[in-house]
């Protein structure tokens, strides 16, 4: 449960018509969750608005296992699972499980950090690689340095 960075409960306002979590709120939990991960190791958004960068993603993928209802208390997990330490580019596995544990879906990110006044992609700061080492790191993490 370390790599647990976000707990809440399923609101009104993240059900569809069918009464389950709207797709579109997976990508918030998960979104949240990198975001607490990030502060959590030393990243707050002040520390990427001092440095004009932010995280751009490139593609976002959703598998779903169980249906979460309203009202559900959920859980996210985050991990790395690719970093390239060449060009910034990462990779995140995020799982979302109801409370009792079950595993509810499956999200993963690929994405880079963007320079956001050259709007170009950017390495982080080499000052920053020590907060990238604090960041979970799933069992088949994979780091490229090409």
């Amino acid at each position: 449960m370390d790599n647990v960075f976000f707990k809440g409960q399923v609101l009104w306002a993240q059900i569809d018509p069918n009464r389950h979590l709207r797709h579109s709120a997976y990508a918030d939990f998960c979104a949240q969750a990198r975001s607490n991960m990030l502060n959590g190791i030393g990243l707050s958004l002040n520390q990427f608005a001092i440095h004009q960068i932010g995280p751009i993603l490139f593609r976002e993928e959703l598998i779903y296992h169980r249906e979460i209802h309203l009202d559900e208390e959920i859980y996210v997990e985050v991990e790395l699972t690719k970093y390239n330490v060449a060009n910034s580019r990462f990779s995140f596995r995020h799982l979302v499980f109801k409370a009792d544990g079950t595993k509810s879906a499956t999200v993963i990110v690929d994405g880079a950090w963007l320079d956001l006044e050259k709007r170009k992609l950017t390495p982080i700061p080499d000052e920053w690689s020590h907060f990238i080492a604090k960041i979970p790191k799933s069992e088949d993490y994979e780091e490229i340095s090409a």
